[in-house]
């Protein structure tokens, strides 16, 4: 019985082969070849396991997957499509050292397909890993699959990687004009990530100016004797704002020993007291007022403890 399926449907896109096509005054396109595959000289069991792996594969059933196209190995060992299925199952299943065994093992056997390259350069980037480790193990010679894998890397933003192919092919119409987008992505990034690096410094710079200005405008508060609603306000806002600064829990407790919440001043002087870092004058600030808070609670033995606490000539 002679079986022939799109082979889109069958293998999506296993024996597709792009090409590249130069429109006038345009970008190069990429196009795909389809073809049939004839099933007319293999077994009914190697058709049934084959469906299967590809209907496993589908509902995402890896382990099941991976079995029948194995099954499918032990009939046609040489079939590079078999070995480019187990290499997606493999994939997908996060086995990454079977996986590039099978996509390695299929590009050897075909290297012009594209799709072949594909897979191995999604297996690669899983791994973190580069073109460079595997270059012994896949025939390297071969132009085509250079050529399929440097624009596999380009439409995978991986522009180093597909510039360090390059570097490797001969030069082209194709090869020149890939190249030239690649150097051009290359430099866009670039300039993006310095944009974000000169935002960000931008952004820190102004952050800097805002903490010191809070800074400044509350110690103005404490040295003019602001009414204690007020200093509450600016400190509160200051360590909502920046919760990692001890100067701003510190005003915030004062205030509010200012204001006879001596029990909520402690909480904001032990938070000073947590993010506070190398500064015993701020330090001894922070012990007195607690002090100050523990003396108004009829706590004497805690207030003569944080008075201690105090180190002299700071």
């Amino acid at each position: 019985m002679k079986i022939t399926i799109p082979l889109m449907i069958l293998c999506i896109g296993a024996i597709f082969a792009p090409g590249i096509v130069f429109g006038q005054a345009e970008d190069p396109i990429v196009i795909e070849e389809s073809a049939e595959v004839s099933l007319e000289d293999y077994t009914d069991e190697f058709q049934e396991s084959f469906f299967e792996g590809l209907k496993q594969k589908g509902i995402q059933n890896y382990d099941k997957a991976i079995n029948a196209f194995l099954k499918c190995k032990e009939m046609e060992p040489e079939k590079d499509v078999i070995s480019f299925e187990l290499a997606k199952a493999y994939l997908s299943d996060k086995q990454f050292i079977n996986a590039q065994q099978y996509a390695e093992e299929a590009i050897t056997k075909n290297p012009s397909n594209y799709w072949y390259a594909h897979t191995l350069a999604e297996i690669i980037k899983a791994q973190n890993s580069s073109i460079a480790m595997v270059k012994h193990q896949v025939p390297w010679e071969n132009e085509e699959f250079k050529s399929n894998l440097a624009q596999v890397y380009y439409k995978m933003s991986e522009y180093e990687q597909a510039k360090s192919v390059l570097k490797e092919l001969k030069k082209t119409r194709n090869t020149v004009y890939l190249a030239s987008k690649v150097n051009d992505s290359i430099a866009k990034e670039a300039a993006e990530n310095s944009n974000k690096s000169l935002a960000a410094e931008d952004k820190g710079n102004e952050a800097i100016k805002d903490v010191l200005g809070f800074e400044q405008k509350i110690d103005g508060l404490m040295k003019g004797n602001a009414a204690p609603e007020v200093l509450l306000q600016v400190t509160e806002e200051a360590t909502e704002r920046y919760p990692l600064q001890p100067f701003f829990y510190y005003a915030h407790g004062y205030a509010l020993n200012g204001s006879n919440q001596s029990k909520r001043a402690i909480e904001a002087l032990e938070a000073a007291l947590d993010y506070l870092i190398n500064d015993v004058s701020l330090e001894n600030r922070i012990y007195k007022e607690m002090a100050k808070a523990y003396n108004a609670l009829g706590d004497s033995e805690k207030a003569t403890e944080y008075q201690n606490k105090v180190k002299p000539g700071f």
